[in-house]
């Protein structure tokens, strides 16, 4: 089976400013650090916290975020992530200093290969990953946006490939702005190195939502609320082989997609869903990967 066994989450805090006012009480005894995680009902926060270097994806902040993102991935408690940033720039993507010729070409083979184990590892985890997304994301910092399930952004962001025009083009970056948003768009945006606004990425397919910058958090939370009332080895299933047949052609893809829907089904939560619909009650998710004995 896809995910471990877990237990129930428990009741989510009902006001968001709340939640937030918390989470950033705890997290500020920790200001130093890269990145920043609490935990709190199921949902995990990690904040990209060097707002003075625009959070830049250097190869210290990325290895700072794979070890957030991978910590106790299986445990019970975990339903949903998100990714913000403290300061004006949600990232501005990787750090220039680390790409001169002074550096080297091993380190900037280390480089490219943490970013991309970072983006396809956001994929490949057993829970929805959100990107919430306040100012500026540009670069591989554009990259972690469409690398995560779902982004929501404030209307104030914006989003941009300017590589080219320091002579660095953006070609990793477009491996997942490429899979979010449609050719020529992204094209465009790589060979001007022009930055879209937060409705034209709406528009385009890179972010799910845009709101006002007062809302942002509200709204972001209530996507991950209501991730965690869904059964988490159905939702882990689910994104698993959604992720897998979006590269397979279309026979291979319906082939992926229904027998994906067969081990659902033999899943105790995939029973119980049923019978809940049919009973007109609330489903009791066991929230695990027992198997219905079929």
């Amino acid at each position: 089976m896809i995910v471990s066994g877990f237990y129930k989450a428990s009741n989510l805090l009902k006001s968001s400013g709340e939640f937030g006012r918390i989470w950033m009480r705890k997290m500020s005894a920790d200001s130093s650090s890269l990145t920043l995680r609490k935990q709190q009902d199921g949902i995990r926060r990690i904040i990209l916290n060097n707002p003075t270097k625009r959070n830049a994806l250097s190869l210290s902040m990325l290895e700072s975020l794979r070890e957030n993102l991978l910590r106790d991935t299986h445990t019970p408690d975990l339903r949903v992530i998100i990714i913000s940033a403290r300061g004006p720039v949600f990232s501005s993507g990787h750090d220039l200093k680390e790409l001169t010729s002074a550096r080297g070409r091993e380190h900037h083979i280390k480089v490219f290969q943490t970013c991309s184990e970072v983006m396809t590892l956001i994929q490949d985890l057993p829970v929805p990953v959100i990107a919430m997304v306040n100012g500026v994301a540009t670069a591989a910092g554009c990259q972690l946006v469409a690398s995560c399930d779902i982004a929501v952004a404030s209307d104030k962001s914006s989003f941009a490939t300017p590589g080219v025009s320091v002579g660095l083009f953006c070609s990793t970056p477009a491996v997942a702005i490429g899979r979010a948003m449609p050719t020529k768009v992204v094209m465009e945006m790589l060979l001007t190195g022009r930055p879209i606004s937060a409705q034209d990425a709406l528009l385009h397919g890179l972010v799910s939502k845009v709101v006002c910058e007062e809302q942002l958090e509200e709204q972001t939370l209530a996507i991950a609320r209501r991730v965690c009332e869904c059964s988490r080895p159905v939702v882990a299933l689910g994104k698993s082989v959604f992720h897998r047949q979006m590269s397979e052609g279309r026979d291979e893809a319906y082939a992926c997609a229904s027998a994906a829907m067969v081990e659902n089904l033999a899943l105790w939560d995939g029973q119980e869903g049923v019978r809940a619909f049919l009973e007109k009650r609330r489903p009791v998710w066991s929230n695990t990967d027992e198997e219905a004995h079929m």
